[in-house]
């Protein structure tokens, strides 16, 4: 079974954007390659139950069990030795990647608090789209009641375009709500 939006941008968007920028081959157009979803937990440091219950909610929002990210070097200001746990990480491709970009979009974008869309800025140059949520809570399978803290996640999402311009686009056909 493929994801909606996969079938959507073999329908629809390739040829939209094979129109929009006159692209001769349908390889030439830029797709997702893959979405990177990242916790950073600097508090991990004085207490490491925090790994564990970021473990569970990105394995619950993703429906992928995540890997621990660790301290490359030591840093004594910051009382972190190499190799303690500092984060949880997870690469989403193919078709866990297209559903957990359709329920970004649809589900938990909308249910942020006084929402106006997300910054068409936040690209890196290279056609890649990073976006900081605040509250993993505006996900509907993570459980209020049984979460210990807030916390912020990161999304990248990797494209193939050449250009943000190409990216930009590319993200507004699967329906990314950009602030005017």
């Amino acid at each position: 079974m493929t994801a909606r939006l996969h079938n959507q941008y073999n329908d629809d968007i390739a040829g939209q954007m094979m129109k929009e920028y006159g692209y001769s081959n349908i390889m030439e157009v830029p797709k997702i390659q893959k979405i990177s979803v990242n916790i950073g937990l600097g508090d991990a440091v004085q207490n490491s139950k925090l790994i564990d219950g970021a473990v569970a909610q990105l394995t619950q929002i993703t429906g992928q069990h995540p890997i621990v990210t660790r301290a490359r070097k030591s840093i004594a200001t910051f009382k972190l030795r190499e190799g303690m746990p500092i984060g949880v990480k997870v690469t989403l491709r193919r078709e866990r990647m297209y559903e957990f970009l359709d329920r970004l979009i649809n589900i938990a974008l909308p249910r942020v608090r006084d929402f106006r869309g997300i910054s068409p800025k936040a690209f890196d140059g290279r056609g890649n789209y990073t976006l900081g949520i605040k509250e993993q809570i505006i996900f509907p399978e993570i459980d209020y009641d049984n979460i210990d803290r807030v916390q912020g996640l990161n999304v990248t999402i990797v494209t193939t375009a050449k250009t943000d311009d190409e990216a930009r686009s590319l993200l507004a056909h699967f329906g990314m709500p950009f602030r005017k």
